[in-house]
């Protein structure tokens, strides 16, 4: 368990320094409002998630070290919306799309519900 934890830091601190190059890099190029560089990093989250389980699935990695090491610690420092998609679509492909489509609607209304009483809750 130990190890897998040091795993699960070692990549969600890689993870983490990626999102905020990505952040840099994009804010170096393009000034806007439209939060460019979190739209990036959810996008290219969610294909590194799907390529990364393609490939430990693929070759029989999905119970190793590595598991923990890319997808929970590097996907999930890079972004949690990669887990997002990903749990989503699995929920989709089982052909549970009820519940797929309210936890789209859960997360969007609850996760925008819960910014908002915390900035509220801080004023």
């Amino acid at each position: 368990m130990l190890k897998n934890v040091f795993l699960i830091a070692v990549g969600g601190a890689l993870g983490s320094v990626l999102r905020y190059l990505t952040s840099v890099l994009v804010q170096k190029y393009y000034a806007s409002v439209f939060p460019l560089a979190t739209l990036l990093t959810n996008v290219v989250g969610c294909l590194l998630i799907g390529l990364l389980i393609g490939w430990l699935d693929k070759n029989q990695l999905a119970n190793s070290g590595l598991k923990w090491f890319l997808i929970t610690g590097f996907c999930g420092g890079y972004t949690t919306f990669s887990t997002f998609g990903y749990e989503n679509i699995s929920l989709l492909q089982s052909q549970q799309n009820g519940l797929a489509f309210l936890y789209i609607g859960a997360s969007i209304f609850l996760g925008l519900l819960a910014v908002w009483l915390g900035l509220t809750l801080v004023k």
